[in-house]
């Protein structure tokens, strides 16, 4: 049997099944994770605090830019990772929508017991971070660096990386349709495979088997986060053998 979430614990441990999506069209930036680092290696852990727990650590912005990286000035709109300061990522996201900015904070909803009553809290899925849709220029990035709370975007020289509509949609898809997941050490390489049928359809991954189990990790690339749901029931095609072009 599964067990329930853990919840006063730094690391969820348990697969999440109360998840709630939360968009907000419009908030404002400001969310700086004192504690978010980076992982040097393909693997990380990382805790409830957003910061990844590795021997080699590296900041956000030294991120290694993804392939097909976006021209500063560029008229496309793509979507980028914004770093906020610890327990912020609400107040960015009301400050975002206030300033008419399009953002996506993921958030789950969770059951605290208190010794009088159990309370239901909405926690971010990624502490730390929200996702921003934009397109890259100075204009349109200032009125989120100006946002209180907002460390920087997430990328080369705090430029940001372009993050794929594919795998900002995965995630939304998930929450809304209130898949049971489980946080997953960052994985960037492997046989990248895509869910056939059922209310995974269209679910894009990493595959991972172990004996007569099949998971697929979902990963946010550029602040190296990952997801991974199970699909044992489920048929799969493959897409392409995928390297990670996250270090």
């Amino acid at each position: 049997a599964r067990r329930g979430i853990t919840l006063d614990s730094n690391l969820f441990t348990a697969p999440m099944t109360a998840v709630q999506l939360n968009y907000f069209s419009v908030p404002r930036p400001g969310c700086i994770q004192s504690r978010a680092r980076q992982q040097g290696g393909k693997t990380g852990r990382w805790d409830s605090e957003g910061g990844a727990m590795s021997m080699q650590q590296q900041t956000v912005s030294q991120t290694p830019l993804l392939q097909g990286a976006i021209a500063v000035g560029s008229e496309e709109t793509h979507w980028y990772a914004v770093h906020t300061r610890c327990q912020h990522e609400k107040k960015v996201a009301r400050q975002l929508t206030d300033k008419g900015i399009v953002s996506f904070l993921p958030l789950l909803s969770l059951t605290r017991r208190w010794s009088d009553r159990n309370k239901v809290v909405e926690m971010p899925l990624f502490p730390g971070y929200l996702f921003v849709r934009l397109k890259l220029s100075v204009e349109s990035r200032l009125p989120v660096l100006q946002a209180s709370g907002v460390a920087g975007f997430v990328g080369v020289r705090g430029w940001g990386t372009p993050i794929p509509d594919k795998q900002i949609e995965d995630v939304q898809t998930l929450l809304s349709r209130k898949v049971p997941f489980e946080p997953h050490p960052f994985l960037c390489e492997g046989l990248r495979v895509r869910v056939r049928g059922g209310c995974l359809d269209g679910i894009e991954g990493i595959l991972v088997e172990r004996l007569s189990d099949r998971s697929l990790v979902l990963s946010v690339e550029p602040i190296q986060r990952s997801l991974v749901i199970h699909i044992a029931d489920y048929d799969f095609e493959p897409i392409e053998a995928f390297t990670g072009t996250t270090p």
